[in-house]
C-alpha cells in the first residue's frame, strides 16, 4: 500500500461538477489500496475575486488582513470535496493549513514553510481517512497565532512539502494540462508531452515561467527526493514525472530556508574570447556560433552584453585546449562582420590562464542575498570578476586562474560546503539536448553605466537590491573597459521582475553619487525566450541553432546568457511570442497532436 498526496489546482475543482470528479478519482486511488492526502486550490477565480473586493476597499490592503481573506478560499474547497467523498461512502476530514500544523514564517502574503507535524495527519489516515488539506496556507511561529499564505504556487508548495514531511511514496500534481509539455501549448498548440523531466531542467523552465510547476515545489522535491508527477484531472494520462538524484536526508526543520547552495564547482581550464563592438543587428550571434559549430568546438559561457550606439559585445569561455582553433574561427569571421572595412568593429579579444568558479543549489531561487553573498565573498578576498553567468540553480563567475583554489576556499567556507567539484563536461546522451523552450515576458531589464571596475562593486551593487527583496534574473557585464577620471568602468545590465523594475531604480539611483556609477536606464518592453535541456552538455552546436532560428525570422538578440543546461537570450517584447514559436519548430520538439487548455 503506497502513501499518495494529490493536489489539485483551482481549474480542477472549479465547479461542483469538477469536485465531484475529483472526488471519485481520490476515491478510486484509495480503492486501489492506496492511502491519500490531498491538497486542494481555491475554486476557479475565487482567489482573483477576493483581492478584487480587498482592491474596492482598499488601494493598499494591510498584509495580514489579506492573508485572513485569502485562506478563505481554500477553506471552501476542503469543505466541498471532504462532503462530496462522504457522499459515496469514502471517509473524509477537511483541514487549514494551520489545523494540519504547517508552521510558516512570519512573512504575510509570502510565508514560507518550516516545519510540518505530522501527528494528527497520520492519526487521521491510520483511521482509514482521506485528509483533505487547504493548500497555500499556515500558521506562523510566533507566540501569537497568524494565518500567512504561502503567495503564488503555494497550494504547490503545500503540497510537496507534505509529501517530504509523510515521507509519501509519491506526489501527484493535477492541472489542466496532461503533464509538462515543451512549452506553452497555449502559444504552441503542437507542444509535445514529456514523459519525464529532470528537477534541474524543471526548475528552469518553472522559473523561466512555465506555470505547470511553482520552482519552490519543485526546489523541495529535489532538496528531499520527493518523487512527482504532473498529471491532467480530466483524463487518466500517465503524465510527466518529475526525478531527481538520491539525496542525503536532511532534517525537516526550516523546511523551505535550508542551506540555498549545495555545492561549489570549479574549471580551472578556461580561456575567453571577446568581441567587441559588433554590429547590433540579427543574425550576427547566429553567423559567429555557427561557424564555430561547425568546427565542432563546444562552447560554454556565453553572454551578449547590451549596446552602445548600434554595437554589442559578445564574450564566450571555451576549454583551454581548443582556445587556438576558437580564436582562429573568431579572428576570420571577424571582418564581415564589420559595417565599415578596416575599422575597430569586431576586434578579437583574447584571455587566456581564466578560471570559472560556481555556486550551485535548488534553494537559490527567489533568494536575492545568494548571489550577493558569492560576490561579497570573492570581493573580500580581493578576487575580480571577469564575467557572470546566472540561472535558476547556479551562479558562476570567470576569475583569473592564479585566484581558482582561493576562490573555491572562501566560497566552500562562506556557504559550509565541506567539498568542491569539478563541473562536469561529459555529454549527456540520456536525454535530448533541448527539452523544453519558455517565454518569459515578466521581465524589466536595468542598465548601469560607467560602473567602476573594482572587486566588491558587483557585491556592493546586487548587495543594494538584496536588501530590499529584489530578486534578480539574467547579468551581464560589459566586455569594455573604458577610464573615466582615472577609474576603469563597465556597463553591467540585469533583469527584475516587472513589479520590482521601478523600486530597483529607485534605489540604485539614489546610490550612484555614492558608489560611483552613472545612470540608470530601465527598459520594460523586453521578453526572455530560453532554451533547456540537459542533453546539451557537451554538444556543440545548441546556441548557434537558436540563434539562426531567431536570425532567419528577423528577430535581433539584446542580450545573450548561458549556463550548462540553458541558453536565454533578450528579445524586443512584441517578438517573444514569435521567438518562442520559431525556436520550438527548430528543435522539432512540435507533435502532430494539439492539446487545447480547458477554460
Amino acid at each position: 500500500m503506497a502513501l499518495i498526496v494529490q493536489k489539485y489546482g483551482g481549474t480542477s475543482v472549479g465547479s461542483v461538477e469538477r469536485i465531484q470528479a475529483v472526488a471519485q478519482r481520490v476515491y478510486k486511488t484509495v480503492q486501489s489500496g492506496n492511502s491519500v492526502v490531498v491538497v486542494v486550490s481555491a475554486m476557479g477565480k475565487t482567489t482573483d475575486g477576493l483581492v478584487k473586493l480587498a482592491n474596492e476597499i482598499s488601494q493598499s490592503p494591510n498584509r495580514r488582513e489579506m492573508d485572513m481573506l485569502l485562506s478563505t478560499g481554500e477553506q471552501v474547497t476542503i469543505a466541498l470535496l471532504s462532503m462530496a467523498l462522504q457522499e459515496i461512502g469514502q471517509p473524509a476530514v477537511s483541514l487549514t493549513g494551520a489545523q494540519v500544523g504547517i508552521i510558516t514564517e512570519a512573512e504575510h502574503t509570502r510565508a514560507r514553510i518550516l516545519s510540518i507535524s505530522t501527528e494528527r495527519l497520520m492519526g487521521q489516515i491510520n483511521q482509514g481517512k482521506v485528509v483533505v488539506v487547504a493548500g497555500f496556507q499556515g500558521i506562523s511561529n510566533t507566540s501569537e497565532i497568524e494565518i500567512t499564505t504561502l503567495g503564488r504556487g503555494g497550494s504547490d508548495t503545500s503540497a510537496v512539502a507534505l509529501a517530504a514531511a509523510l515521507n509519501a511514496d509519491f506526489c501527484e500534481i493535477y492541472t489542466d494540462v496532461p503533464g509538462i509539455l515543451t512549452t506553452d501549448p497555449r502559444l504552441v498548440p503542437e507542444a509535445q508531452l514529456m514523459t519525464e523531466i529532470t528537477c534541474d531542467e524543471m526548475l528552469e523552465l518553472a522559473s523561466l515561467g512555465a506555470k505547470v510547476l511553482h520552482p519552490r515545489a519543485v526546489e523541495i522535491a529535489k532538496n528531499y527526493g520527493v518523487p512527482l508527477v504532473v498529471r491532467s484531472s480530466w483524463t487518466d494520462q500517465p503524465g510527466t514525472w518529475v526525478t531527481s538524484p538520491k539525496v542525503q536526508e536532511r532534517a525537516l526543520v526550516n523546511l523551505e530556508l535550508a542551506r540555498p547552495v549545495d555545492g561549489v564547482e570549479f574549471d580551472p581550464n578556461q580561456a575567453k574570447l571577446s568581441l567587441l563592438r559588433v554590429p547590433d543587428k540579427p543574425g550576427v550571434a547566429a553567423q559567429l556560433f555557427g561557424e564555430i559549430a561547425g568546427q565542432s568546438l563546444d562552447v560554454d559561457l556565453i553572454i551578449q552584453s547590451i549596446h552602445e550606439g548600434n554595437t554589442n559585445d559578445i564574450a564566450f569561455t571555451v576549454n583551454t585546449p581548443i582556445l587556438k582553433r576558437a580564436e582562429a574561427v573568431a579572428s576570420a569571421i571577424a571582418p564581415a562582420l564589420r559595417n565599415q572595412p578596416n575599422s575597430d568593429e569586431a576586434e578579437v579579444l583574447v584571455e587566456n590562464d581564466t578560471a570559472k568558479v560556481s555556486i550551485a543549489g535548488a534553494g537559490m531561487i527567489g533568494r536575492p542575498g545568494v548571489a550577493a553573498k558569492m560576490f561579497a565573498t570573492l570581493a573580500q578576498a580581493g578576487i575580480n570578476i571577469q564575467m557572470i553567468s546566472t540561472s535558476e540553480v547556479k551562479v558562476s563567475c570567470l576569475v583569473d586562474q592564479d585566484n581558482c583554489d582561493r576562490a573555491i576556499s572562501v566560497l566552500c567556507d562562506a556557504f559550509e560546503i565541506a567539498a568542491s567539484a569539478t563541473i562536469p563536461q561529459t555529454p549527456n546522451s540520456e536525454f535530448p539536448a533541448v527539452r523544453g523552450v519558455a517565454l518569459d515576458r515578466n521581465q524589466t531589464r536595468l542598465a548601469i553605466r560607467q560602473v567602476p571596475d573594482q572587486p566588491g562593486m558587483s557585491a556592493k551593487l546586487f548587495g543594494l537590491l538584496s536588501e530590499h527583496n529584489i530578486s534578480v534574473d539574467m547579468i551581464i557585464q560589459s566586455q569594455r573597459c573604458r577610464v573615466v577620471d582615472g577609474v576603469p568602468r563597465r556597463d553591467i545590465a540585469f533583469t527584475v521582475a516587472r513589479m520590482d523594475a521601478e523600486n530597483a531604480q529607485e534605489k540604485l539611483t539614489e546610490m550612484a553619487e555614492q558608489l560611483g556609477w552613472g545612470e540608470v536606464i530601465l527598459d520594460s518592453a523586453i521578453a526572455k525566450v530560453s532554451i533547456v535541456g540537459s542533453g546539451m552538455v557537451g554538444q556543440p552546436g545548441i546556441a548557434a541553432k537558436m540563434f539562426n532560428a531567431l536570425a532567419e525570422n528577423h528577430i535581433n538578440i539584446q542580450m545573450i546568457t548561458t549556463s550548462e543546461i540553458k541558453v536565454s537570450c533578450v528579445v524586443a517584447e512584441n517578438e517573444g511570442v514569435k521567438a518562442l514559436q520559431v525556436i520550438h519548430a527548430a528543435f522539432g520538439l512540435s507533435g502532430s497532436e494539439k492539446f487545447v487548455v480547458p477554460s
